[in-house]
């Protein structure tokens, strides 16, 4: 069983709903930008810290950058790493380097020098850019002495901010900056600046790759999805079309970090795609991210739950002005139904539910940005996209009809494998007559109106004595107790039933509740095989480099 928006009646609530074909033909990424730039050159693309840099320079920028990269003999192909928080010159790296025909690899400003190096090596990257801040430029000078790496270039964190701020910066900054050294091998932004246009590159949409994009490993070793310049630009113009209000003021909130794939797409590439302009935070702080939504006005928040949730704790949001905010979309895990309903209650603005992968550049479905909002699942599938779902225990058929099954992926957004390994990108895919199709690995259920809702996912299912427990279902329930902030529910070893499940919760501020309280209070609103054998209430639950609850790392920390 599969669908398609595209000829289904939701399609009515997409902004643009008969002009597939023409919104999503082949675009290179750098043409989408430089079409973007010629029509909205002295308009900001990103607002830093209340610095505004326009689309003209940026542009600009992006084409010195890549004439930089091909004076130092970078060609077609090459790998060019980005080691970098959400800062201006992310902008002009990322596009300058695709100017140049190279392909960019994303990698998180949290990484240790190991765990850098790791990914440096596999995706082979030529030339890595960073900042002078002294949490990145130490580990990535390690990284440049302990790798293959030939080249790491250095931006000025103060030359970014506004005059004043980079001031202090500089006289105040201390041990938040380090100098950067005087070698052969490390050069300086603007030194990196090539003077000129840089040589043109053919570039094929389809087939030439645009990202690296690692993984999370939330569920496994991280593995380099290779994603098109089609699959970037068409998921950027996928999620613009579901926007009713797209084209007029736009003005984004960046607070999600630009390494990942969501604000790749969501923040970065869509807004460029629009014409808006990205209010961009070097990381999410509650306080500054209210501050600055009031300031610029912005009209969009895309985030994570947990943000959401920092923002309902923080003072600063009952005095926060929301009356520019239109729509909140929400990724990386499921929302809370509590959280949605506070935050829309508190803000006024639409708190939207999403639903993407690494391996579809970003997006698969939402909830509409008008039209109804299906609390509890992940909306409808983008213009463009198919999906199937697959038999739990044969996916070389179909789910019954009615039944769940795990969710499969058409779509123009949908990445070519993986690199460097072919092995798991077979793995990935379901062939059937109609071509292949990613398997997620979710488990999913198509409701009317063709409203998607996720069960969970395959990997984290509990066996407990031959029953399947889902763990997003005893974790919704437990969601719903007024004293519980956060829940991971886990399999644990039981001699007997093979596997229990097993709650770790936090409190709202202020809760007395106890493990043992919670648990009774659970267990008689669950069935008897999904019972927990305790609730384990914590100060603190890990979360992934994007605030995404990581169920990964709980169970590492437990050894298990």
């Amino acid at each position: 069983m599969s669908v398609s928006n595209a000829d289904e009646p939701w399609r009515e609530h997409y902004a643009h709903p008969c002009t597939w074909d023409q919104q999503f033909a082949a675009l290179s990424v750098p043409d989408m930008f430089s079409q973007s730039a010629a029509r909205h050159g002295a308009q900001p693309l990103v607002d830093f810290m209340g610095r505004r840099f326009s689309y003209r320079q940026l542009f600009a920028e992006a084409q010195a950058f890549a004439a930089g990269l091909q004076a130092l003999g970078v060609v077609k192909g090459d790998r060019i790493g980005l080691y970098l928080p959400n800062v201006p010159i992310y902008v002009s790296a990322y596009y300058g380097a695709l100017l140049a025909g190279a392909v960019v690899v994303n990698f998180s400003p949290l990484y240790t020098a190991q765990e850098l190096s790791a990914q440096v090596a596999d995706s082979g990257a030529r030339l890595l850019v960073t900042i002078d801040s002294s949490a990145l430029l130490p580990t990535a000078l390690k990284v440049l002495d302990g790798s293959a790496l030939e080249t790491l270039v250095v931006g000025s964190l103060a030359a970014l901010l506004p005059p004043l701020k980079g001031l202090a910066l500089r006289l105040l900054g201390g041990k938040s900056l380090t100098p950067i050294p005087p070698r052969g091998d490390v050069l300086r932004w603007s030194d990196m600046l090539g003077r000129g246009d840089p040589q043109p590159v053919l570039l094929d949409p389809e087939t030439d790759l645009a990202l690296i994009q690692y993984t999370g490993g939330t569920t496994g070793t991280p593995k380099g999805a290779m994603l098109s310049h089609q699959n970037i630009s068409a998921n950027a113009r996928q999620v613009n079309a579901i926007d009713p209000e797209a084209g007029q003021r736009d003005v984004i909130m960046g607070v999600l970090p630009l390494f990942h794939v969501f604000a790749n797409v969501c923040v970065l590439n869509r807004t460029v795609v629009n014409g808006g302009c990205i209010a961009m935070l070097p990381r999410f702080d509650a306080g500054q991210a209210l501050g600055t939504l009031q300031r610029v006005r912005a009209t969009a928040f895309p985030g994570v739950p947990t943000m959401y949730q920092a923002l309902l704790d923080h003072p600063a949001m009952a005095k926060t002005d929301f009356s520019s905010l239109r729509v909140c979309i929400s990724g990386g895990a499921p929302l809370p139904e509590k959280v949605k309903d506070r935050f829309e209650a508190a803000s006024g603005a639409r708190l939207v539910e999403g639903y993407g992968l690494t391996e579809t550049s970003g997006v698969v479905s939402t909830n509409p940005y008008a039209g109804e909002n299906r609390v509890g699942t992940i909306g409808q599938p983008l213009p463009g996209t198919r999906i199937r779902l697959l038999g739990r225990d044969d996916p070389e058929q179909d789910a019954a009809p009615g039944e769940p099954g795990e969710l499969a992926v058409q779509g123009p957004q949908v990445m070519r494998g993986y690199w460097q390994r072919p092995e798991a990108a077979a793995a990935a895919f379901a062939q059937r007559p109609d071509g292949q199709w990613l398997r997620t690995g979710d488990v999913a259920v198509l409701e009317a109106g063709g409203y998607l809702r996720v069960v969970d996912r395959i990997k984290d299912m509990i066996a407990v004595g031959g029953f399947k427990v889902f763990p997003s279902q005893v974790e919704a329930v437990l969601e719903d107790h007024p004293a519980v902030r956060e829940v991971l529910v886990i399999g644990v070893p039981e001699p007997y039933l093979g596997e229990v499940p097993r709650a770790y919760v936090t409190l709202v501020a202020g809760a007395s509740e106890t493990g043992d309280m919670l648990r009774d209070w659970l267990n008689t609103r669950i069935g008897k095989h999904e019972r927990v054998d305790q609730v384990v209430v914590r100060e603190a639950m890990p979360k992934t480099m994007i605030g995404k609850l990581d169920r990964k790392a709980l169970r590492a920390e437990l050894g298990m």
